[in-house]
């Protein structure tokens, strides 16, 4: 165990073994520290927060801080982080509302820099937040989620398992596991498949999900009767969770942009023969 002699920590703390903790971190009373957790400089973790074995956190974060919250509870949860994160550069993940509540971040997560985590949110494992990701309270993000940089998600909000959010998108439906949201327009342009391949999901897998989200989003049929012959065309395999997930939801669900792309501006060719060579001599 490495201690540097200006961390402050609370006799009340828990440690694990080979715990590394770096000058001018604070970790406060009624904390738990996983086996191997390395926690870089200035780091503070509040009273009520649990972290698995080998996380690494980052200068600057602040994990188990109480809820942004006008209303605040005089009692609050818990934050429970689980084994192998990596938490970056202040990051900021807040306790439960509720005595019996629970923050959770899972396993394998990557967290980058400016990432908040509200109270009350699930993320599941293996997922990537990159830079300035923002959840709101009772957000649900389940495992291998990939949220692009500035991504703000509304409270109670779900986020499907393998789904990809594209940069500054503003989430206020429930996005389905696999599929791509755009980030400008905010909407569904079809399945995550690079996501999909990557994780091991064979052709014919690919193809069930694909005749899954053209019944979904391209059949015409009504919500209801979608929902009746989802079920019984697609009872098991991947495409299956399409039905678990929309049997559930708070907030509706994030539509699919249907309209063209935007046009590309195309440059007019130069009239003189001289000028492109004239170019390359310049950028050359």
């Amino acid at each position: 165990m490495k201690i540097h002699p200006l961390a402050v920590v609370s006799p009340g703390a828990k440690l694990g073994c080979d715990v590394e903790i770096g000058p001018f971190c604070i970790v406060e009373s009624d904390v738990e520290l996983g086996d191997g957790c390395i926690l870089e400089s200035h780091v503070v973790v509040k009273s009520g927060t649990t972290l698995g074995a080998g996380n690494h956190v980052f200068e600057g974060a602040v994990v188990g801080g109480i809820p942004q919250h006008v209303n605040m509870p005089e009692q609050l949860g818990r934050v429970r982080i689980g084994c192998d994160n990596t938490i970056r550069e202040h990051v900021t993940i807040h306790r439960s509302m509720y005595a019996d509540g629970v923050t959770v971040v899972g396993n394998g997560n990557m967290l980058m820099v400016g990432c908040h985590i509200a109270h009350d949110c699930r993320v599941g494992d293996h997922c990537i937040f990159a830079n300035g990701v923002l959840l709101a309270g009772h957000v649900a993000v389940e495992d291998r989620a990939f949220l692009s940089g500035a991504v703000a998600v509304h409270q109670f909000c779900r986020i499907g398992s393998l789904a990809m959010v594209g940069g500054h998108a503003r989430v206020v439906r429930d996005v389905p596991p696999f599929v791509t949201v755009d980030g400008g327009s905010g909407q569904i342009v079809g399945l995550n498949s690079i996501g999909l391949r990557r994780n091991g999901y064979t052709s014919d897998k690919v193809a069930e999900l694909k005749r899954a989200y053209r019944l979904i989003y391209r059949s015409g049929l009504a919500w209801k009767e979608m929902l009746d012959v989802l079920r019984s065309e697609f009872p098991d395999g991947p495409a299956a969770r399409f039905h678990e997930f929309f049997a559930n939801s708070k907030r509706g669900f994030t539509a699919e942009r249907r309209g063209p792309a935007l046009p590309t501006i195309k440059l007019q060719p130069s009239e003189s023969e001289d000028e492109p060579a004239l170019l390359k001599r310049k950028a050359g």
